[in-house]
């Protein structure tokens, strides 16, 4: 028996896996993996797949990255973890100024495991504030249609996207929605700004209406990623962030997905110019070595905390929270954005690949064509519920791995993609897109 046969099957009996019915392995094989290097992932036979989606966002700077797994390894024979309530240490420290310094204003940081996690500290932060500040009704929040900030029980609460929210919906804290910006949503004659103008209105009259009960809002900025990589205009941002101080309500920006350079810059939000009461960050943090994230937030929120009693402290806790190992590989992601220029390069590559992309935006079943920083999408145009799969196999076999979200197709590659990389890319999508197409009814 293959390692390849013998893995898949030891899987299958031990291994529940994410996001999946596992049912449809029964026809659809899962690909046991072997290794890893740059943008590439090889199986035990050989066969080797363009990580196109950086393993659900999270990859950076290639697989099996030398410069952060030498930090990590430095780390290893140092400290491998130590409780971070009545202790501290240099890599967790290091970070929180370091990201800081990145997002100015934002002084505090505090650590947790994953993105998920990252919203539910935000979420309780806020609410606490106002709590802590005499303000208690104030414990609702708002959300953009199409949100997805995560699965935990509060993370999906401010979420929108029915697949993932719906069966728990009876466990769910009642939320508001506000519509979204995305600029697919633009009217006939309307631009990507007035699109965006117009639902902050929608923002405006909200929280104009029912601010004495609202914490905060919680966006995604510059792009609403699970619900089909929903793309709207900065100025939404600045009408939010303008609406939010109006009102006394939070502005809690996730850039789990978007951040540390996805979007263009290194955080969305600075294409907006303003700058959130919480910021939560994971994915590319550590360049998708291992878990981590966390929360950064203002001086004012974190002096609502500051006092003698005990339960006026924040006292959410993580096993992991600011793990050293976690926190070098984060450091080294830093490192390297601020050695190699990253932002820079990234913004010759992203033209060259829209370049490359034409075909695929001429394409006569292609609607939306749409590109922010290192992330492209596109729609559709079918009715066949099962186009993602067929879509999926297909990619596989031009030695891609795409994983589309419904009838939305995207792009968003590690960032040491090249130029032979990214015309495979471009050019397999337009054969594995004919070969679905082929398959739909």
């Amino acid at each position: 028996m293959s390692q390849n046969r013998n893995l898949l099957d030891r899987s299958l009996r031990s291994v529940w896996h994410p996001c999946t019915q596992m049912k449809v392995h029964e026809t659809l094989p899962l690909i046991p993996i072997a290794s890893g290097s740059g943008a590439w992932l090889q199986d035990f036979d050989g066969n080797r797949y363009l990580d196109a989606i950086s393993s659900w966002w999270v990859n950076l700077f290639g697989h099996a990255n030398p410069r952060i797994g030498a930090a990590i390894s430095d780390q290893l024979v140092k400290l491998e973890h130590v409780i971070l309530a009545g202790f501290t240490h240099a890599p967790a420290v290091e970070l929180a100024e370091r990201l800081s310094r990145q997002a100015p204003g934002l002084g505090h940081c505090f650590f947790a495991s994953d993105g998920s996690s990252a919203v539910e500290i935000a979420l309780k932060m806020s609410f606490h504030y106002w709590r802590n500040s005499g303000r208690a009704q104030k414990n609702g929040f708002v959300c953009l249609a199409g949100s997805y900030h995560g699965e935990t029980l509060g993370a999906l609460s401010v979420s929108d996207v029915a697949l993932f929210r719906d069966v728990y919906a009876p466990l769910l804290n009642n939320v508001a929605r506000v519509p979204s910006a995305d600029w697919r949503n633009a009217v006939p004659g309307e631009t990507h700004e007035q699109a965006a103008i117009r639902a902050a209105a929608v923002l405006e009259n909200h929280l104009a209406a029912n601010h004495e009960r609202i914490a905060a809002l919680i966006v995604e900025p510059l792009i609403q990623c699970a619900s089909g990589m929903q793309m709207y205009h900065p100025e939404y941002l600045r009408r939010a962030r303008a609406a939010c101080d109006r009102y006394s309500v939070h502005l809690i920006a996730d850039e789990i997905a978007v951040g540390f350079g996805r979007s263009g810059s290194f955080f969305a939000c600075e294409q907006a110019a303003i700058r959130p009461d919480f910021l939560c960050l994971s994915k590319g943090i550590t360049g998708g070595f291992l878990p981590l994230s966390a929360v950064l937030t203002s001086d004012t929120v974190y002096g609502a905390f500051y006092d003698d009693r005990l339960t006026r402290g924040f006292l959410h806790s993580h096993s992991y929270t600011g793990n050293p190992l976690a926190c070098r590989a984060a450091l080294a992601v830093l490192d390297i954005f601020e050695e190699d220029d990253v932002l820079e390069s990234n913004h010759r590559k992203a033209a060259a690949l829209s370049e490359l992309c034409k075909p695929i935006a001429a394409h006569p079943k292609v609607r939306h064509f749409r590109n922010t920083g290192m992330i492209w999408a596109f729609d559709i145009d079918t009715e066949d519920p099962g186009f993602g799969g067929h879509f999926y196999q297909a990619a596989l076999h031009e030695g891609l791995l795409l994983r589309p979200l419904g009838r939305t197709v995207y792009f968003m590659p590690p960032y040491i993609i090249g130029p032979e990389e990214m015309q495979l890319l471009a050019e397999g999508t337009i054969t594995a897109l004919d070969t679905a197409l082929a398959q739909c009814v």
